[in-house]
């Protein structure tokens, strides 16, 4: 099996895109066969070296790699003007008015098996005779396309459903060159929850954007993987591997398969949780550019859903942090500063400074008091964070140290106006 994965470079690899590079790769990976990857930049002004360096990125981080390529549409002129002649002289085209277009028979229908859709025809007097090259000797997009499919040698393309229509003339050109056609397989459109067009409402679009909101790209590859294909044994978390293994086109689906990214988050909270803490805080380190203490990301993972979570759930254990004005409003109020004291004095003499040294000390403090569990450790909360959102108080307080914590909750002190004595 030799594949193409054949992107228009006019901007980021959006979702789909990515759905259909990957659906190739399995294929390929899995038949071991080729993915050839080809750049179809025959639009020169959208076609710019940025935007090739964004697919290949996309690729790259979605950890996708081809074996041959990437080859520049746009470069294969000699070979795109050579059919163009080859269908000249043999009647399957003429110029007109310096173009050239395509002959299609006046009658009939043209029929294209569809491994996913089936038998598709199409009546040949609704295509009408096409440009297939203009007045100024460049080729047109399906032109190229099958001339190019022809010379690579690809058995089977696999690509979205907005280019069935593109397919019989494609093929009819492959006839009249005299070559065989493809396996065709158009994949099911993107639509959001709403069942329109998958858009940048519908939340992230392209797969930049995947890994600026934080995903990994395994849990990425899992779940585009289901958008339009399913196991039989309806399982939901696949490894590489595995997709490798269980994938076939015959499985996906017509309809149109809807992107979630609320079940997106969710799948990637489970990977996140998975990994070992030394690899997710390698993670996050790369993308927050500084050190993180590996006990912080230890006692934050399972609140995890994304790496961009870690900063506002625990920043707080690497560096101080801004503090919420309504979080403090809340908390230091209704003898909040008392019962911060109170915990600074059961703090200070904690030992050893561990978590369970931490909760007794604190749990001591609200018995002692008289109160709810809250009214002890939300001010500790926010005096060391900055906010009552956090991981587990104890944790953290311990994770923080007795110097640092101690620190923090006298300068929380002497914001709130308290005695330090």
């Amino acid at each position: 099996m030799r594949v193409r994965f054949a992107p228009s470079p006019t901007g980021m690899l959006h979702i789909g895109g990515a759905r259909t590079a990957l659906y190739n790769w399995l294929a390929a990976r899995g038949s071991g066969g080729s993915l050839v990857l080809r750049i179809e930049d025959t639009d020169r002004e959208r076609s710019t070296p940025e935007n090739v360096e964004q697919i290949l990125d996309a690729l790259r981080w979605l950890e996708l790699d081809w074996d041959e390529g990437p080859f520049s549409q746009a470069e294969r002129g000699p070979e795109h003007a050579d059919a163009v002649r080859q269908l000249v002289d043999s009647g399957h085209a003429y110029e007109d008015d310096g173009a050239i277009r395509f002959r299609v028979p006046d009658e009939g229908e043209i029929a294209i098996d569809d491994v996913i859709r089936g038998e598709v025809r199409f009546p040949l007097g609704a295509l009408q005779d096409f440009v297939i090259q203009r007045s100024d000797g460049t080729p047109l997009y399906n032109l190229a396309v099958a001339v190019d499919d022809r010379d690579m040698g690809v058995t089977h393309v696999i690509r979205g459903d907005d280019h069935l229509s593109n397919t019989p003339r494609q093929a009819l050109m492959l006839d009249a060159l005299g070559a065989g056609r493809p396996v065709y397989a158009h994949l099911p459109l993107l639509h959001g929850p709403d069942g329109k067009k998958l858009s940048k409402r519908h939340g992230a679009a392209s797969v930049q954007e995947l890994r600026e909101t934080g995903y990994l790209p395994e849990a990425v590859r899992n779940y585009i993987a289901l958008l339009g294909w399913g196991d039989p044994e309806s399982t939901t978390f696949f490894s590489t591997d595995d997709l490798v293994s269980a994938f076939d086109l015959g499985r996906v689906s017509r309809s149109p398969a809807v992107f979630d990214e609320q079940k997106l988050r969710w799948m990637n909270g489970r990977y996140m949780r998975e990994l070992p803490v030394p690899d997710l805080r390698e993670r996050i380190e790369r993308r927050v550019g500084r050190d993180v203490p590996e006990e912080a990301v230890a006692i934050s993972q399972e609140k995890l859903q994304t790496l961009a979570d870690f900063w506002p759930l625990a920043g707080f254990l690497v560096e101080p942090q801004p503090v919420d004005e309504k979080a403090w409003e809340k908390v230091m109020t209704n003898g909040g500063p008392e019962h911060l004291r109170a915990a600074r004095d059961a703090l200070a003499a904690v030992e050893p400074f561990d978590a369970a040294g931490v909760e007794a000390a604190l749990r001591a403090v609200v018995e002692r008091l008289g109160v709810k569990p809250k009214d002890v450790f939300q001010p500790v909360r926010v005096a060391i964070s900055g906010t009552t959102v956090s991981p587990g108080i104890f944790e953290s307080v311990a994770a923080l140290g007795r110097d640092e914590t101690l620190q923090r909750v006298e300068t929380a002190l002497q914001r709130a106006g308290a005695p330090s004595a």
